[in-house]
């Protein structure tokens, strides 16, 4: 089986250079390779999709892509001149990518506009200082009532993030990362645990903060993945088993037996 797009005839082909690329990508945990020399281009203003099983090496490849971990041998390019492996999440993030995790990570008693208002100023010299002043985080204060606004929280500013539901965390979570001005854009299962109103709300979401920029995501949920990604990788066992466009993925005889089921495919 191929370690990536190039061996099984599906990689990216002739066009603009990808604004992310990924070589030979390995990362081992006591000999055990949770990523297996895998090749990832991500073409710019595009939604890829990285789907598979647990265990099948997504949110290692996700980590590796944004510096949470190192890779034991491969390299990350941004913009075909950036190398990205072994630089700090801080430096990954300074550099135009961001990532929202699977699991909310937020303050309960800070509003979504603090929490917008600190996410802004970490991208200037303040930081994430949580002494400042209103007065200096003021200046922000204009920004952060876009931010969210464009994730459907304008009405929702001052309330503690602690009573928000789990739809319009996540959604404060895009406003936080939105508020790095990524080129980037990477998404850990965004719509993990979420109800069918909150699953529509997100995919709506995506396809509006996706203007302008690119926007990778980790999903399970293949609905998800159909209505977003113009090019889907799948993992099996840390290596790419198929690439391509949905379509064409979810027709693949290799995909239907590892992960989706003859009946998806017949949909």
């Amino acid at each position: 089986m191929g370690g990536g797009p190039a061996e099984d005839g599906r990689g990216a082909g002739p066009g603009p250079a990808p604004v992310l690329r990924a070589r030979g990508l390995v990362r081992e945990f006591r000999g055990f390779r949770a990523v297996d020399g895998v090749d990832l281009d991500v073409a710019e203003g595009g939604v890829h999709a990285l789907v598979g099983p647990n265990g099948a090496g997504k949110t290692t490849l996700f980590n590796l892509l944004t510096g949470f971990l190192k890779p034991s041998a491969g390299s990350v390019l941004l913009e075909e001149r950036r190398e990205l492996a072994g630089r700090s999440p801080e430096a990954i993030s300074r550099l135009g990518v961001a990532r929202s995790f699977q699991i909310t990570s937020l303050f309960a008693e800070l509003t979504p506009h603090q929490h917008v208002e600190l996410a802004l100023a970490s991208g200037t010299g303040i930081g994430w200082r949580f002494w400042l002043s209103d007065r200096r985080l003021g200046r922000f204060a204009g920004r952060a009532e876009e931010l969210l606004a464009q994730v459907g929280l304008a009405d929702l500013g001052g309330v503690p993030a602690g009573s928000l539901s789990y739809g319009r965390k996540r959604a404060l979570e895009l406003a936080l990362a939105l508020a790095l001005d990524p080129k980037v854009l990477l998404l850990d299962e965004p719509t993990a645990g979420m109800g069918v109103e909150d699953v529509d709300r997100t995919i709506e979401l995506i396809r509006k903060i996706r203007a302008g920029r690119t926007v990778v995501l980790v999903e399970h949920n293949m609905n998800v993945v159909a209505s977003l990604a113009d090019r889907v990788t799948v993992l099996q066992h840390g290596r790419v088993l198929a690439e391509g466009p949905y379509a064409e993925i979810r027709r693949d005889p290799r995909v239907i037996t590892a992960y989706l089921g003859d009946a998806h495919a017949e949909r």
